[in-house]
């Protein structure tokens, strides 16, 4: 039973990996990055996630190595505290208790116990970088209040501070303005571009900086796509700059390598530059890495480099500008047209990814599965370019079939581009196969389109589009005109529309025998046998915004909620109202695996939750503002595993999750813990052992081992000692649980370690009962009269191992064994 705790919400899977920097260990083995309230540990070869670090209360906000421990990771939060990990084993060490809201973190190793953060005061707008003073303690948590100022009016992104030259000083950008602070002099020198709106210097802009680890040289992006290398800034009046030019847009992030010998840009041409020896004739390209550089970092080894994407992807690259591992999150398009979409094969999270892409994604393992191109065409990034964007998408019951929808207008009075495709999931290729196209389905735009229930339903699938145009169609599965009746495709049946209004959604019963479509403020019930219209509703409240039908014990009403916020429920049996209630509604998702519906509705301060039962309009659960941004998708999926929430207002958790899509695409989830929190210390140490490394022969010895562990369990079921669990023995909790810096000495916990191993002296062996009995009747018998003997015997004592033994083994074996028995080694003590 689950232990009752509040539910928060919780950034889940899905979180951004660009977020900032990612980081690498010393060894280059492995990839640090931020995720939502996480920090990833990914593998720079297998592309795995061997660790999730969880701790933070809030968004977390900067990683940096410990620059005195290789082997330990500091990070912070929007949560006010600076957390100490041991990566390798998932634990965390220490917490530092700032206090302030935390934007990122930098660390020195010739500043020892000192770390450096962004902070702001009252002020939104007015950042300051700060160094805070970590304090040692012997306890776990800490507070750390000594801060020190280093310089104020600062940019908030860690792209515009940087460290250079050994830490002798730090260099930060913002607007027109280059700060630069020697710690040595502790004195400030500031320089100035023109801000002029002219064409010569309009976009002198700072948009990042990087600082030469060894020499007294500052490189800085521009918006203009220009690279200025800054020296001799020491002194004011005898500064200098010189220019580096290739990206015809801004530069997004600037990094030297380890000895300074190369700089490394990128920015929207989706290109990593590398300029040697910091000259212009000197560079080189990797081209078409799929998205716009972010972010780029080297590792501490110099051996490799990696890129962050707008797409939510990490390129790992080798020295010699090859990459090597692609670490890919869930794509956060412009804009979400589909919605969240659950596939009904591999239960992943479906919605709009690359453009032009459908993407298929695993909450679970939160990992991307596949893209889908939908449209079929070379994307070509310009703004300027009206392209055509993928607006619908559904699958059918079993996943088998995926209707998506494709629109390109140029000009509003014009009609729109308009394509229909239907794919058919192929078995032998496991991939979705296009089927159908349709050009021009409707004459306006699609605003609304699913399939029928064919599993709880005899007849055969059917698909309904709805339209601005006025019109509903319904598409039906027939034979194609292929001589050999081998080949299938989908056609208009039937076309329904109601006084000539937009049609603007629709949706099946569960049973599939009503199919609901709303024309503006009206919501029309169509029979699927015949369609017949059988009855109308009217709301004079607004245009439908969302339609559902109830599920199970509740299938007799229709909800649907409208743009003058009225959540209204029909009663199908009786054709009136129900109930209604004022509630501006902006999501509304019914459970596939209860009666349970969600709605979020809008209000002034955030986004507010409701969930009920359309048989009763009081509300299960509400949770006031889940989030301060508009939530634009939600959806449920089924759990794996059910939960077993006891409390009322719980358990419409226990057998689906809901998640749901803000505005800037952060996908967040309902919890009392998260997956990873539910994972013991073991069990996490035990999945990293099994995640590195992920090869195809990993994968053959992982199913030997598996079996191998099967056997040993089943044998371990018949002994009759049962030793005790490795888990319930204190002395093994404190050596494997325990940091080792924190352990005590090691001939403390030798003998309380060995003790726990002793078996207690009142345990009899369950082999020495039948040894004894096999021996006497040895004695007693001749060869044989022993065989027949010893075999009954062996039976009578219900031990399965000797059992097997004896079964195994021939009659001459088992008596050439029993000769060896009967010799005398008593000579061997007297050696």
């Amino acid at each position: 039973m689950v232990e009752q705790e509040s539910i928060r919400v919780v950034h889940c899977g899905g979180s951004e990996l660009n977020f900032r920097r990612a980081v690498f260990s010393a060894d280059s083995k492995y990839i640090f990055c931020v995720s939502g309230d996480f920090i990833k540990v990914y593998s720079t070869v297998t592309e795995e996630c061997v660790h999730t670090l969880h701790g933070h209360r809030n968004l977390v906000t900067g990683i940096q190595l410990n620059p005195n421990n290789h082997l330990q990771l500091y990070s912070c939060s929007f949560d006010g505290t600076i957390k100490l990990w041991d990566y390798l084993d998932g634990i965390l060490i220490k917490t530092f208790i700032v206090g302030h809201k935390l934007h990122s973190l930098f660390s020195l190793a010739q500043a020892e116990d000192s770390v450096f953060t962004i902070i702001n005061e009252e002020e939104s707008d007015v950042f300051q970088l700060v160094s805070v003073k970590l304090p040692k303690s012997t306890s776990q948590e800490v507070e750390a209040k000594e801060l020190s100022f280093v310089l104020d009016y600062i940019n908030q992104s860690p792209k515009c501070i940087a460290f250079g030259n050994e830490g002798e000083y730090v260099a930060a950008v913002r607007d027109f303005y280059l700060s630069v602070y020697f710690f040595k002099k502790k004195a400030t020198s500031r320089f100035t571009l023109s801000s002029s709106k002219n064409k010569k210097h309009a976009k002198n802009e700072f948009t990042c900086v990087a600082c030469h680890p060894k020499e007294d040289c500052i490189a800085s992006g521009h918006m203009d796509g220009k690279i200025r290398l800054w020296r001799n800034f020491s002194d004011e009046k005898k500064y200098m700059y010189t220019c580096l030019h290739w990206h015809h847009d801004m530069v997004m992030d600037l990094a030297f390598s380890v000895t300074g010998t190369s700089l490394l840009s990128g920015g929207r041409e989706s290109v990593l530059v590398e300029w040697r020896d910091a000259t212009e004739k000197n560079k080189e390209f990797l081209p078409r890495l799929g998205a716009t550089i972010e972010h780029i970092s080297v590792s501490p080894a110099g051996d490799l480099f990696c890129t962050s994407h707008s797409d939510n992807k990490i390129t790992v690259i080798h020295r010699n500008l090859d990459a090597s591992a692609v670490i890919q999150g869930l794509v956060k398009d412009r804009n979400i047209f589909t919605g969240l979409i659950i596939d009904p094969r591999t239960k992943a999270l479906v919605l709009n990814g690359k453009p032009g892409h459908l993407q298929f994604y695993c909450l679970q393992r939160d990992k991307q599965l596949y893209n889908l191109d939908i449209i079929q065409q070379e994307y070509i990034n310009d703004d300027d370019l009206i392209q055509i964007e993928l607006t619908k998408a559904a699958f059918g019951c079993f996943g088998k079939w995926l209707a998506t929808v494709e629109e390109r207008q140029e000009k509003k009075e014009t009609e729109p581009e308009l394509q229909m495709k239907l794919w058919v999931f192929n078995k032998k290729t496991q991939g979705f196969i296009l089927n159908t196209k349709i050009a021009m389905p409707h004459d306006d735009h699609i605003t609304a389109l699913c399939f029928s229930n064919a599993e709880k339903s005899e007849k055969p699938i059917t698909l309904v589009t709805a339209s601005k145009d006025g019109h509903f169609k319904v598409w039906i599965l027939t034979d194609d005109s292929d001589i050999y009746k081998k080949a299938v495709g989908w056609t208009c049946d039937f076309v329904g529309s109601y006084h000539k209004y937009q049609a603007t959604n629709c949706c099946f019963s569960e049973d599939s025998s009503l199919l609901a479509v709303s024309f503006e403020e009206i919501v029309t019930i169509w029979d699927s046998e015949t369609w017949e219209l059988k009855c109308t509703f009217c709301q004079r409240a607004g245009k439908i915004r969302y339609l559902c039908f109830g599920r199970l014990t509740c299938s007799k009403y229709l909800l649907g909620a409208t743009e003058g916020g009225i959540l209204c429920c029909w009663n199908l049996l009786t054709c009136t109202l129900e109930w209604s209630a004022k509630l501006n509604v902006r999501v509304m998702e019914p459970d596939p695996n209860s009666e349970n519906i969600a709605a979020i509705s809008r209000s002034s301060v955030g986004s507010d939750l409701f969930v009920f039962k359309p048989s009763e309009p009081r509300p299960l659960y509400i949770q006031k503002n889940i989030s301060r941004e508009e939530v634009q998708w939600g959806v449920f999926v089924p759990r794996d595993i059910p939960e077993s929430f006891t409390s009322e207002a719980y358990q419409w958790l226990n057998r689906s999750q809901f998640y749901f899509l803000t505005k800037s695409q952060s996908l967040l989830t309902f919890s009392t813990q998260s997956p990873e929190e539910k994972l013991t210390p073991t069990s996490k140490q035990l999945l990293a052992e099994e995640s590195l490394p992920t090869t195809p022969f990993y994968f053959i010895l992982g199913k030997h081992r598996q079996r191998q562990d099967e056997k040993l369990k089943e044998t371990s079921e018949n002994e009759l000692v049962q030793l005790p669990l490795a888990e319930n023995i204190p002395a093994i909790n404190e050596l494997l649980h325990t940091p080792a810096h924190v352990l005590p000495s090691a001939s403390f916990l030798c003998s309380l370690f060995v003790n726990s191993l002793l078996l207690s002296t009142e345990t009899k062996s369950g082999e020495e009962v039948p040894d004894d009995v096999d021996m006497e009747e040895e004695k007693g018998s001749d060869d044989s009269d022993e065989e027949t003997h010893f075999t009954e015997q062996v039976q009578d004592t219900n031990i399965t191992d000797l059992e097997d033994v004896v079964h195994q083994l021939s009659k001459s074996e088992e008596k050439e064994l029993r000769k060896f028995r009967k010799v005398d080694y008593s000579w061997i003590a007297a050696l």
